[in-house]
């Protein structure tokens, strides 16, 4: 009866003050309150609730975006930045969380920072069909393996926890890449907030893939591993779009705009790997 009253007391409203109300929610409230009745629809599908669930920025990302944007109305412009979309020249992509309206990147090989990968006897830029991206990053053989992406807090949505994922794929050919573990981590101006361990594996073939090289490298594996700062010794996890991912590390993104700093390095080892492909690193808000 509480129930009905309540919902009896808002179809008395004015839309206007309906909208309004519905504007401090989330833009997952907003969609269920539209079944609520014809007045709750209607205000749910204003201009005046989804203006606010849009980013502030909004105008400058649809700015940039790769592809013109053609929309009859604030909702549907939200919807359509739910989609993935290639910003920036395509260096980067960008879409908005559809339940929260918050903001997701992913930086590109190029837009990274990837030691020596411009020097082709050690990487190639290569075009995958599987990709967002016009290029990936593809690992010949290397001894130094250094991965940074950097992006600044203005650009992520407001008091809200991020993770840091660098979005990967481990060719059926590839070597040396878990001879010992790589150091990630994530920065936040001048501190580092999240410090970790990672292993470029693939989680079947580890078992294997450990017997082979304890049998060719023997001691000089724990030699090796000793030169690293301890961590739990991530491996990659699979993603709905048939890429790995590990998670570099998290942050806060507050009101101060900063710069984020996300990496990973293995250059302690000395010795050659290959046969890792590299999309970018995607930052996303963690719940």
């Amino acid at each position: 009866m509480e129930g009905l009253m309540d919902r009896h007391e808002f179809n008395i409203l004015p839309e206007g003050c309906v909208s309004t109300i519905l504007s401090f929610t989330s833009p997952q409230d907003a969609c269920k309150s539209s079944l609520v009745s014809t007045i709750f629809q209607a205000a749910a599908d204003s201009d005046v609730v989804w203006e606010r669930f849009l980013p502030t920025d909004y105008q400058d990302i649809v700015s940039r975006s790769m592809v013109p944007f053609k929309f009859s109305s604030k909702k549907e412009l939200f919807l359509l930045l739910c989609n993935s979309l290639l910003v920036d020249g395509g260096r980067k992509s960008f879409k908005l969380e559809r339940s929260s309206g918050k903001k997701s990147f992913m930086l590109s090989a190029r837009d990274l920072h990837i030691t020596w990968s411009d020097e082709s006897p050690y990487w190639h830029w290569a075009s995958l069909p599987e990709s967002r991206f016009s290029e990936v990053a593809v690992l010949r053989t290397m001894c130094w393996l250094e991965i940074v992406g950097m992006i600044k807090t203005q650009m992520l949505t407001p008091n809200t926890k991020y993770g840091a994922y660098l979005v990967l794929k481990i060719t059926d050919r590839s070597y040396g890449l878990d001879l010992m573990p790589s150091e990630i981590s994530v920065e936040v101006g001048n501190n580092q907030v999240s410090r970790n361990t990672a292993y470029l594996r693939l989680a079947k073939e580890h078992a294997r893939k450990k017997q082979m090289e304890s049998l060719f490298y023997g001691n000089r594996m724990q030699v090796l591993k000793s030169r690293v700062a301890e961590g739990e010794g991530r491996v990659p996890s699979e993603r709905d779009d048939g890429w790995l991912e590990i998670e570099l590390g998290e942050f806060f993104s507050g009101e101060n705009d900063e710069e984020v700093k996300m990496s990973l390095m293995e250059v302690k080892g000395h010795h050659l790997k290959g046969g890792l492909i590299i999309e970018g690193i995607e930052i996303r808000p963690k719940h």
